[in-house]
């Protein structure tokens, strides 16, 4: 990870600062879309350090999980794709190095001889384990804010996705 140097400003509150000067529009719009790519770098950021020790990064782990939540273990690769949003080749890729690794191994489908099934081993139950441990202790990069503002952030991100056909309803999940 490059080390990263503390502004003493909001760069963010500098771009806006300079789009109203300039009279563009949508600023408050620029602003929460600038605030949530780099929200999001650096909690790539701290995920990806919290799970480097156990082999693995977040798109590594999502698979893990996923095959480690299913009920027997196993989904064809293209419904992987399909459950995390990602495209094909980039499950193939995943898969790849989780195979490599040992965490992972293809199968052919019993029923479907043009689908290949991801099956979790031993080595990738526990290594999901382990991520999800590591995850837990950096509050999945979230440490330091409120319940109430991680909860009002995923409130205003499902609107977003709900508006860009990301899924069809709001569903909660259980509390």
């Amino acid at each position: 990870m490059v080390a990263h140097m503390t502004l003493e400003f909001d760069p963010i509150d500098e771009a806006t600062a300079n789009w109203q000067r300039k009279r563009w529009a949508a600023v408050d719009a620029m602003a929460a879309a600038t605030s949530i790519t780099r929200a999001h770098q650096i909690l790539v950021g701290r995920i990806d350090g919290a799970l480097a020790p156990i082999g693995l990064n977040f798109s590594r782990f999502e698979v893990l999980a996923l095959l480690d939540l299913s009920r027997e273990g196993q989904l064809p690769l293209g419904k992987i794709g399909d459950r995390l949003q990602v495209h094909p080749a980039s499950v193939t890729n995943t898969v790849d190095r989780l195979e490599r690794d040992g965490f992972v191994r293809r199968a052919p489908h019993p029923s479907d001889g043009r689908t290949t099934l991801g099956v979790i081993t031993d080595e990738g139950r526990a290594a999901a384990t382990a991520g999800a441990a590591a995850l837990g202790e950096i509050e999945f990069g979230l440490a330091g804010m409120s319940e109430r503002s991680r909860d009002g952030i995923v409130a205003s991100i499902r609107e977003l996705r709900l508006a860009a056909g990301d899924f069809r309803s709001i569903s909660l999940a259980p509390s």
